[in-house]
């Protein structure tokens, strides 16, 4: 690699402000970490250690929160105070106060909006669903505009008002969806 790619490649990751791809990616690298995010974003803007950690254990353990165990409970704490909270820390995700056991979110956190975004087993993704929807709509369009019947016989304005009714109410699906399947 040239000077000049690698350069490149190295301005890519970061703009400057913020946190760089790497350390986004590091930190969403560990389920724990993914976790704690979405706990914080669930519950508000800051919390005890030993909430995020006995709710985390309640994740990890398919349990209802009062079902945790101490052992349980004790061991999601210890990885998170010795490695999860100060590595989310450090790439300025979280603010952490280690001697009072407070953990909130910062405004970097908002960056991971993007990553945190997830696409259900049983769902396509909305790229896939724009373009086939974009070729059935080319299609229709084809057809009015060349006269095959029955599409000939619809005015121009009848497919237009279609058309912006479909995609937006696809947009209106993609906008709930998105919400529905952040992990935040």
């Amino acid at each position: 690699m040239t000077p000049q790619l690698a350069k490149q490649a190295a301005s890519s990751d970061t703009d400057g402000e913020g946190p760089s791809r790497d350390e986004v990616f590091t930190a969403l690298s560990n389920r724990r970490r993914r976790n704690v995010i979405k706990y914080l974003k669930t519950n508000g803007t800051g919390a005890r250690v030993r909430d995020i950690a006995e709710q985390l254990a309640a994740w990890e353990n398919d349990v209802e929160v009062p079902a945790v165990t101490y052992k349980q409970r004790k061991r999601v704490y210890t990885a998170l105070h010795q490695s999860h909270l100060p590595k989310l820390a450090a790439s300025g995700f979280i603010d952490y106060e280690s001697d009072r056991g407070l953990v909130s979110l910062t405004e970097e956190s908002r960056q991971l909006e993007v990553y945190l975004e997830i696409v259900s087993e049983n769902e396509i993704l909305w790229a896939e669903y724009y373009v086939g929807l974009a070729v059935v709509c080319g299609l229709l369009a084809t057809a009015g505009w060349t006269g095959t019947a029955p599409f000939g016989a619809v005015s121009g304005y009848a497919y237009a008002a279609l058309f912006t009714l479909v995609f937006g109410a696809s947009g209106i699906a993609h906008r709930a969806s998105t919400k529905r399947n952040r992990l935040g």
